[in-house]
């Protein structure tokens, strides 16, 4: 498996209008797009910085990972996401290496990509494969 980047930083919000503020009016950054994810339960906005972006999420539902996530935690950084060429070899080599895998088999993400999660408890941080 080869990483080619840090794809984005996820970070969980009670609310994207007041979020993207931080990122459009004080570092001049502008929110390329935003997109509903009825999967996931999530709403984002995808702010491109450098080769990586910022992915602000928002619950849409009181039972999605994200707001589970923030009434746990708070908001702040949900996971780190690195792009690879094939996330299904990705997936196989991960659990080879003796990893667990949230996902067993890719999903649809943001953006068209497919994603798939590596369980925090191996990895420390809650880790997303992106193939875009």
């Amino acid at each position: 498996m080869k990483v080619k980047k840090i794809q984005h930083i996820g970070i969980a919000v009670n609310n994207l209008a007041e979020a993207t503020k931080l990122y459009t009016e004080v570092l001049g950054l502008k929110v390329e797009a935003t997109e509903d994810v009825a999967e996931q339960k999530v709403r984002t906005a995808i702010i491109n910085i450098g080769e990586s972006k910022i992915e602000l999420l928002e619950a849409t539902s009181p039972d999605s990972a994200i707001a589970k996530f923030i009434e746990k935690k708070g908001e702040g950084i949900h996971h780190l996401a690195v792009e690879v060429e094939d996330v299904e070899a990705a997936i196989q080599e991960i659990k080879a290496k003796g990893l667990t895998m949230i996902d067993e088999k890719p999903r649809g993400g943001v953006q068209k990509t497919q994603i798939a999660f590596v369980h925090p408890k191996g990895s420390k941080i809650l880790l997303e494969i992106v193939e875009t």
